[in-house]
C-alpha cells in the first residue's frame, strides 16, 4: 500500500497534466515607439503595439529600396553586372557611406551589398540614380511598388531614409513588405544574413575598408538571417529581423528603440516569445482534396475539391488538437460541366467555435458533361432531390 498510493497519485498527476488546455502567457512589453511580430507563413499578427501609428523609418527605407531594385532585376531591366556611374549627389549623400568615388563606375552587384550591408546612403542614392535617373523619380517607384503591396501607412521621398517632410512608415507596413521581399526574391534575400563587406580603401593606410552589418543578431542568434538596422535622431533605433527555427519563420519590427543594443534586446525577446509559444502548420495543399461531392449530369460522379493555393495557420502550440473544419458549397447540388480552378464554396477552420482561417473551395479536376442518357437519369434523380 505505501509503493501503490505514491504511484497513483503520480498517474493522476500525470494525467491532469495531459489533459490541462496549453498556457499562452500574456505576450512581452516591447520597449519601442512601435513593434509587430509576424508570422511569415500565415500572416499572423502575434503581438504588436502601436504598429499602424506614422513613424520615421530611417534605414529601414532601404528594405523599400530593395524591393524596388530586386523588382527591376527581376524584370530584365537591370542586371547585376551593369555599372552605374557615381554622382556627386550620391558622393555627398550624408550619413553611413560605402565610400564611393566620384565619376567612379561601380556594378549594381556591390552597390547593393553597400546598402544592405553596409547601409550606404551613397549606395542608395547611386542605385536610384541609376534606375530612375534621379532620386527623386526612383521614389515614385518605390511608392507604385508600396501601393502594390497594400502598404497604406507609408510614404517615400527618398531611397535612404534621411530625414524628410512626408517620409514615413509604420510596423506593420515594414512586416508587409519584410513578407514580400522574402517571399519574392529568395534569390536576393540571403544578403541580409552576410555579416561583413569588403569595398575601396583607406586613403592614408591603404588598407581595404571593412564594415560589419550593424544587426547584431546575426552574430548572437543562428536563426537570424536578416534584415536591417536604422537610426535617425527622429526615428530612434530601428531593426526589422527574421528569424526561421524548425520550419517557422517570424518577422519582427521594432522602431524607436534608445540604443542599438536595445533594439537588438527587444527583437530577441520577441522572436524568442513568438518560437516558444506559438507554432505554423501547412494544413491544405492544392494536391489534398479536403473533401469529393457528388457531382450530377457529369461524366464523374464525383468531385474533388481543396484549396487553390497552401494554407498556413499560426496557433499556439497543441491548439492544433483542437482545429476543426467546416466545408460549405455554394451550390448544394453541383452540375457539370466544371472547369479546374472554378469556386464552388469555402472551407472555414476554427478552433474553439473562432475561425482561424478560410479559403475559397476550388474544383481540382475538370468534369465534362455526360451524354444524353445519363443526363436524362440524373434531370429525373435531381427533381425528386
Amino acid at each position: 500500500m505505501k509503493r501503490t498510493l505514491p504511484l497513483l497519485l503520480l498517474l493522476l498527476f500525470t494525467t491532469a497534466l495531459s489533459a490541462a488546455p496549453r498556457i499562452i502567457p500574456k505576450a512581452p512589453s516591447v520597449a519601442a515607439s512601435a513593434h509587430i511580430l509576424m508570422d511569415f507563413d500565415s500572416g499572423r499578427i502575434i503581438t504588436e503595439g502601436n504598429s499602424h501609428e506614422p513613424l520615421a523609418p530611417a534605414s529601414l527605407t532601404k528594405i523599400m529600396t530593395s524591393y524596388a531594385i530586386f523588382s527591376e532585376l527581376k524584370q530584365g531591366h537591370i542586371t547585376l553586372d551593369d555599372e552605374a556611374t557615381i554622382s556627386e549627389k550620391a558622393w555627398r549623400t550624408g550619413g553611413s557611406k560605402m565610400f564611393i568615388e566620384v565619376g567612379k563606375k561601380i556594378s549594381v552587384n556591390n552597390l547593393m551589398k553597400g546598402m544592405v550591408i553596409s547601409s550606404g546612403n551613397d549606395a542608395s542614392v547611386a542605385l536610384a540614380e541609376h534606375i530612375g535617373g534621379a532620386e527623386e523619380t526612383f521614389a515614385e517607384l518605390m511608392n507604385q511598388y508600396s501601393e502594390i503591396l497594400g502598404m497604406k501607412e507609408s510614404h517615400f521621398k527618398n531611397a535612404t531614409g534621411m530625414p524628410a517632410e512626408d517620409h514615413y512608415t509604420s510596423a506593420s507596413d515594414m512586416a508587409i513588405l519584410t513578407q514580400a521581399l522574402i517571399r519574392d526574391f529568395p534569390e536576393y534575400y540571403p544578403l541580409y544574413a552576410e555579416k561583413e563587406f569588403i569595398f575601396g580603401k583607406e586613403l592614408k593606410s591603404g588598407k581595404p575598408i571593412k564594415q560589419k552589418n550593424r544587426n547584431k543578431l546575426l552574430w548572437r542568434d543562428e536563426s537570424v538571417d536578416g534584415l536591417k538596422t536604422g537610426y535617425t535622431e527622429a526615428a530612434g533605433y530601428c531593426l526589422v529581423a527574421s528569424a526561421q527555427r524548425e520550419g517557422m519563420r517570424l518577422i519582427s519590427v521594432v522602431l524607436g528603440t534608445k540604443s542599438t543594443e536595445a533594439r537588438a534586446q527587444e527583437t530577441q525577446k520577441l522572436l524568442n516569445f513568438g518560437f516558444r509559444f506559438y507554432q505554423t502548420q501547412t494544413i491544405a495543399t492544392p494536391s489534398e482534396p479536403l473533401a469529393t461531392p457528388t457531382v450530377w449530369k457529369g461524366t464523374q460522379t464525383v468531385l474533388p475539391v481543396g484549396v487553390e493555393q497552401p494554407l498556413s495557420i499560426t496557433l499556439g502550440r497543441n491548439q492544433f488538437k483542437e482545429l476543426n473544419s467546416e466545408i460549405a458549397l455554394d451550390e448544394p447540388l453541383l452540375q457539370a460541366p466544371i472547369e479546374q480552378g472554378d469556386v464552388v464554396g469555402h472551407v472555414l477552420f476554427s478552433v474553439e467555435g473562432k475561425t482561424v482561417a478560410e479559403a475559397p473551395l476550388v474544383a481540382l479536376e475538370a468534369i465534362e458533361p455526360a451524354g444524353l442518357w445519363k443526363n436524362l437519369v440524373d434531370s429525373v434523380k435531381l427533381w425528386f432531390q
